[in-house]
């Protein structure tokens, strides 16, 4: 099964799971998995339009998704790791 690698910043949402094992035949229905044993998970990494967020960055498979909702689209295998990545903004 796919599995969906956590930024430590978003492991409050997962109870502090590092990375879920998920099923899913696209990272959208991955994310929609997460989503179902930690409800609010999706809405940290995209919005409701399906956009990565500005501070979130989304590798299948170590390659950068575009932010756009198609990337969500990209078909997943059974071994794919999906990462998500985090970025912390302070001022």
């Amino acid at each position: 099964m796919p599995i969906i690698q956590i930024p430590t910043v978003y492991r409050g949402h997962t109870r502090r799971e590092s990375s879920l094992e998920v099923e899913g035949t696209t990272v959208g229905a991955c994310l929609e998995a997460a989503e179902s044993v930690f409800p609010g998970f999706r809405a940290l990494i995209v919005d409701e339009a399906g956009e990565t967020h500005k501070f979130n960055k989304i590798f299948l498979d170590g390659v950068l998704l575009a932010r756009d909702p198609a990337s969500l689209d990209a078909p997943v295998t059974p071994d794919a790791e999906i990462e998500v990545m985090a970025a912390i903004a302070g001022g």
